[in-house]
């Protein structure tokens, strides 16, 4: 299959759509590291509204959401079949997408809980969709890491995080309970994945190799490790990896 033609179809027919601006392509396809296998992942940016009903009647098999379905920050969007291919679209507001632009440039961000993902989602996920994507279609920012945000999103990520072990330390651990103890040291250890790749001015735009990409796959080890009468010990493991971690990004 010519994969430049086949983007470029699925682009022209996204950009025809009533109020759409732009179309990008992101995930592991914009940066390269895609299998064969990979989804296809596409961004529409409109203005003023969108009618998802305008993707539904383009006839491609699927579900397609309504605006707001995924949250504020995801928005919504839809998962398709395109020729036999799996094909995900998101819905992107540019009106939001710039407000974020702005906040962000000031050291600002909000996060939300997103399905299947352990830490939630942080508003400048928006700006990262942008700064790793390529425009198919139409025009778009490519921000950098604003360095006021590395500050900030690397401290207040890291609070999360040290609030997540302490109560894993105080309420878990002592009563040996592995399951709940160890959840939320993955979930702790996401939020200071979070925090060292914003310490370092990287951008992430899901959770599937956050704690690679920030260094943190000892977790695996400390996680398979534990045991009811040893859990004080793994949150500490935990912790201390993941400190160690955070501080070296808030040295760069």
């Amino acid at each position: 299959m010519d994969e430049e033609s086949f983007s470029r179809r699925i682009a022209d027919r996204l950009a025809a759509l009533p109020g759409v601006e732009a179309v990008a392509l992101g995930g592991s396809r914009a940066l390269g590291t895609h299998r064969v296998d990979s989804d296809w992942d596409f961004a529409l940016y409109y203005r003023g509204g969108f009618a998802p009903e305008s993707l539904r009647e383009v006839g491609w098999p699927g579900e397609v959401s309504e605006l707001g379905a995924w949250g504020r920050i995801f928005n919504g969007g839809a998962w398709l079949r395109v020729e036999d291919l799996p094909v995900d679209v998101h819905f992107r507001d540019l009106d939001e997408v710039e407000r974020e632009i702005v906040q962000a440039q000031r050291g600002s961000f909000r996060f939300e809980p997103l399905l299947f993902h352990l830490a939630g989602i942080p508003s400048y996920l928006l700006l990262a969709e942008l700064a790793t994507g390529r425009v198919l279609r139409g025009q778009l920012p490519h921000p950098d890491f604003p360095s006021r945000l590395r500050e900030s999103a690397r401290s207040t990520w890291w609070s999360y995080a040290e609030l997540v072990f302490e109560y894993a330390r105080a309420n878990h651990a002592p009563h040996g309970r592995v399951a709940q103890c160890t959840a939320l040291l993955t979930q702790a250890a996401s939020q200071s994945a979070h925090a060292v790749l914003a310490g370092r001015g990287e951008w992430i735009t899901n959770e599937k190799r956050l704690l690679s990409r920030a260094g943190l796959e000892e977790l695996d080890v400390i996680v398979r490790r534990a045991r009811p009468d040893s859990l004080g010990e793994t949150v500490r493991a935990a912790r201390a990896l993941c400190s160690a971690a955070v501080t070296a990004a808030g040295e760069r």
